[in-house]
């Protein structure tokens, strides 16, 4: 009896174990399928990996390829505009010493023009003042010679009045004294006949009549000749004096001229040596730019040289301000 549960045991127990091993086979093929289903997965995912690096290659490759020919274009392009750059600073730094040689050429010619018109206005007023001041001299010699001509006039007038005075009275003199004496006559008795020597008196008398009036109109003209040169001078000396005037207000406004054409010529010396020193500080500037960049000056193709010239002449402007720092 022990035997046979023990067999069904067994039997039961190699069954279940039967049956373990179908239910594992089952589970054996179902991972292997799927592992096969992960192999032909890792299989497709290497050919798709495979075929992503190729592709990522392929772009990168387009992309290296392209902003390489990016590069070659941007250097080819930097250096045509390296070239231009340096063709257009060339050109600007030819243009600007012509320009600069032009300006200080046109200067050197308006201080030259500047100095002929001023040397010429000078002169002008110069050799005007010297025609007013021998003008002057001439009318004033002419004014003294006419003063002394008056004065000559005067005494001469004052000698030949005192000489008429003179002679009037001793003719009156003698007139009184003859009419005096013809009075007593007068008074004496008629007892005989007028004698030849009172006839005589008698005429003597009226000729000094005749004599006294002409003496009188003579005086009278002669004090009309007085009034009329007297006036006549009067209006000289006035004449003189309004011309004296005037040249006296001519030179003082040829003195004024004179000052305002050097305090002209000052302001244009300064107005130059300010634009000359602005242009040099703008050479200054645009070579210290240019030293900065590290580009060097291309004046080798230049018609014009850049540099300065040593011989060329100092302007009026630094004459001035140079002797003021001297001084200073």
């Amino acid at each position: 009896m022990p035997i046979v549960p023990r067999k069904e045991e067994l039997l039961n127990r190699i069954a279940s174990l039967e049956q373990e091993n179908k239910v594992l086979k089952i589970e054996l093929e179902t991972y292997k399928m799927r592992c096969k289903s992960l192999q032909n997965e890792n299989r497709d995912l290497r050919k798709a990996s495979v075929t992503i690096q190729a592709q990522a290659e392929q772009e990168e490759e387009f992309i290296s390829n392209t902003l390489l020919k990016k590069i070659q274009a941007l250097k080819k392009e930097k250096e045509k505009l390296a070239v231009n750059y340096e063709q257009e600073e060339e050109f600007l730094t030819n243009d600007l010493s012509r320009k600069l040689m032009q300006l200080r050429q046109e200067k050197i010619q308006l201080e030259r023009t500047l100095e002929q018109e001023q040397e010429y206005q000078v002169n002008k007023l110069m050799r005007k003042i010297e025609k007013l001041e021998n003008d002057t001299g001439s009318k004033q010699r002419k004014l003294e010679e006419l003063r002394r001509e008056k004065v000559d006039l005067e005494n001469a007038l004052e000698q030949e009045q005192e000489g008429l005075v003179n002679r009037l009275w001793k003719r009156m003199d003698r007139l009184e004294a003859e009419k005096r004496m013809l009075q007593e006559k007068l008074d004496e008795p008629v007892s005989a006949p007028a004698s030849p020597r009172d006839i005589k008196n008698g005429d003597t008398t009226q000729n000094l009549t005749i004599y006294i009036a002409q003496l009188r109109s003579e005086v009278h003209k002669l004090k009309n000749i007085l009034s009329t040169t007297k006036s006549e001078h009067q209006q000289k000396l006035a004449q003189f004096t309004q011309e004296e005037k005037e040249i006296k207000e001519e030179n003082l406004r040829l003195q004024r001229r004179l000052l305002l054409e050097q305090e002209r010529r000052e302001a244009l010396s300064r107005h130059l040596s300010e634009s000359e020193s602005s242009l040099e500080m703008d050479d200054e500037r645009q070579f210290n730019e240019m030293t900065a960049h590290g580009i060097r000056p291309r004046t080798i193709s230049s018609p014009i040289p850049y540099s300065p010239n040593p011989n060329r002449p100092i302007s009026p402007g630094k004459c001035i301000v140079s002797l003021y720092r001297k001084s200073g």
